[in-house]
């Protein structure tokens, strides 16, 4: 058996109701595991400990709810009035003491069997009334559990899953749908519509079904056609495999050697044998489904895709952007959102940013996904909405829950569903008031003008400082800053000419942003109560005063930021770095977009119909084949 152990982030706030999670709950945890086979399996909650290791805020009664699909699987109460009385663990040694609030947690599992197939767990406390609101027992949003404090509500550390026990193999499941589309008693002609067959067959026939299986399954892990050599070679493994297994071991050991196979994990893209070394020449029409597929979805190619590629019709223009436009429309593109945007405004690093808490107690895993969500909501719908990638910088409407609003200071805003609300402060507009950005770009303890500088400069302005040298000491370093503002620092700190040269460029864009503290809330004061200075002088001797100045002053030169976007999505979708020679490719895509106003839509046209994209350098033979990774996250 093995026991997979799903836990709740140290900082995750359980006192209210979680987005995602039941309405009616409190608190709680949400797990999507796939159970290999039909079997027993064991689920076990945990609750979280203190510092002392007893159970926060038992005494009084609670009940958790464990939910397998939806449908309730355990209810189990905890704590009660005597939770932390100490109780006598041995008769002959009475000192030897502990009380409930140690082991209360360990009657919360439950053993069932469950079908083979991916299913959603759910432990979370039923939410009750409070007699008196959490906002007046304590001063802080976040909730601590590190102390040995008795106070608060208990929380849910971690969901165990224990199995298989008993293992059967399953009879169906959505899988194996997917995967036997065909069985040897049945005739093709019965099969499922997307067999893909290779030509009559009988009843019974299992070769027959084998290879309809393999060719359909090969189709999509090499995102082509398969060649009559490579089907033979995985039909010699399902006939290796069927021999003492029958039917679906033979079928099993054929995908094991599929999933194995470097077609199916590299994107291996054919080169024409008739051209010499350094040759331009386009992308073949099924390597171009791949490039488009893992650009805007990454994944593979979907069947209409495929289906297009194979008859030679992607490359024309028309209906490249035709397919761009049904592939953006999709779901799957939710994937340029999570990974893109991911990778340009540094979402990512979210998950590894942990202000410092006795500066910033408010802020925990509750706000950190909040700011994630806010970013992720905003850069989808300037996608979907196909409006102007300006409006990254402009827009002013923003997606808030009640979490964020506080956080923000905007009232109004209840709830834990994010809803599309109107900026009224002229600073919060577009991503540079979103304190996903602000707080990435930010040390633990205190703002950093650099950090914020040099991101505006490298992923909004196309222009990045050279690397700092290696014997410039760092800030913190750099004499004595006790007393000293940020500012006054960075002052002391560009008195060495090899630094002023850098941060003359990167400094002013970070200080028009200092009206936000480390975690993006609004401030008219420093740490130390010092009025914020965010007026400087950019270097083409523009003067501005704070966010809005500042954000008015990148627009005067839109294209600038429009490229830089173009370079970025352009790396992205092409998986490599830019180099001089795309420079025109990148301009033309630009002064193209401008037509029409800058829409995503037609950024993503022109980046698909781009050389850059669509055209290839013949390699000398020492380097052949290219091969980029499948997988692009």
């Amino acid at each position: 058996t093995v026991t997979t152990t799903y836990k709740t982030p140290e900082d995750l706030t359980q006192d209210y109701h979680l987005r995602e999670l039941p309405l009616g709950t409190r608190g709680g945890i949400r797990v999507a595991e796939h159970f290999p086979v039909d079997a027993e399996y064991e689920i076990r909650v945990r609750l979280r400990r203190t510092a002392g290791g007893t159970i926060r805020g038992i005494g009084e009664e609670h009940h958790l709810e464990l939910t397998l699909d939806g449908e309730r699987i355990g209810l189990f109460p905890v704590g009660s009035e005597d939770a932390y009385r100490p109780t006598v663990l041995n008769e002959q040694n009475p000192g030897q003491t502990v009380s409930r609030a140690f082991t209360a947690d360990e009657g919360m599992r439950v053993r069932l069997p469950i079908p083979a197939g991916r299913h959603e767990i759910v432990a979370a406390f039923v939410g009750k009334p409070t007699v008196l609101s959490e906002e007046t027992r304590k001063p802080f949003l976040r909730s601590y559990v590190s102390s040995n404090s008795r106070l608060g509500l208990p929380d849910v550390d971690s969901v165990l899953i224990a199995g298989p026990f008993d293992p059967r193999r399953p009879d169906d499941t959505p899988s194996r749908q997917r995967i036997f589309t065909c069985r040897p008693e049945m005739s093709l002609d019965d099969a499922a519509p997307d067999a893909a067959a290779r030509g009559p067959a009988a009843p019974g026939d299992a070769a027959a079904c084998a290879r309809s299986i393999l060719s359909r399954l090969g189709r999509q892990a090499y995102r082509r056609p398969l060649e009559t050599p490579e089907i033979d070679r995985l039909l010699a493994f399902y006939e290796e495999g069927s021999r003492d297994g029958g039917f679906e071991s033979g079928i099993e050991l054929a995908l094991r050697f599929l999933l194995a196979s470097p077609q199916f994990i590299f994107r291996l893209e054919t080169e024409p044998d008739d051209l010499d070394a350094g040759a331009v020449y386009p992308v073949a029409d099924l390597d171009l489904a791949s490039r488009l597929s893992f650009f805007l979805w990454s994944s593979i190619p979907d069947d209409e895709l495929l289906a297009v590629a194979e008859r030679g019709e992607l490359s024309a223009p028309d209906e490249l952007r035709r397919q761009v436009r049904r592939m953006l429309a999709d779901p799957r593109a939710s994937a340029l959102v999570e990974n893109f945007a991911g990778q340009w405004l540094y979402l990512r690093n979210l998950a590894n940013t942990h202000p410092d808490p006795p500066t910033f107690p408010d802020f925990d895993d509750n706000l950190r996904r909040a700011l994630q969500r806010e970013t992720e909501l905003f850069f989808g719908s300037v996608m979907t909405e196909d409006r102007s990638i300006l409006e990254l910088l402009t827009a002013d409407y923003t997606f808030l829950n009640e979490r964020l609003a506080r956080h923000y200071g905007i009232p109004g805003i209840y709830g834990d569903r994010f809803r599309r609300v109107a900026v009224t402060e002229d600073a919060r507009r577009g991503i540079l008031g979103h304190g996903s950005l602000l707080t990435v770009t930010s040390y633990a303890t205190r703002t950093s003008p650099v950090l914020r500088g040099k991101w505006i400069l490298e992923n909004l302005l196309g222009s990045p400082p050279p690397p700092p040298p290696p014997d410039v000491p760092d800030l913190e370093d750099a004499g004595s800053a006790e007393g000293l503002s940020i500012r006054a620092r960075l002052e002391q700190h560009r008195a060495n000419p090899a630094c002023a040269a850098c941060h003359a460029r990167m400094d002013p864009y970070g200080f028009g942003l200092e009206n936000f503290d480390a975690i993006g809330r609004w401030r008219s004061s420093g740490p130390r109560g010092e009025p914020i200075d965010a007026s400087d002088v950019l270097p083409d001797g523009t003067a501005f005063s704070g966010p809005s100045e500042l954000r008015e002053a990148i627009l005067r030169r839109p294209d600038s930021f429009v490229e830089t976007f173009t370079r970025k999505l352009l790396t992205y979708a092409a998986g490599r770095g830019m180099e001089y020679s795309d420079a025109p490719a990148v301009r033309r895509i630009v002064r193209a977009a401008a037509e029409d106003d800058y829409r995503f839509s037609a950024l993503v046209d022109g980046v698909v119909t781009s050389d850059v994209f669509r055209m290839k350098v013949k390699r000398p033979a020492a380097d052949a084949p290219t091969a980029v990774a499948a997988d692009v996250q």
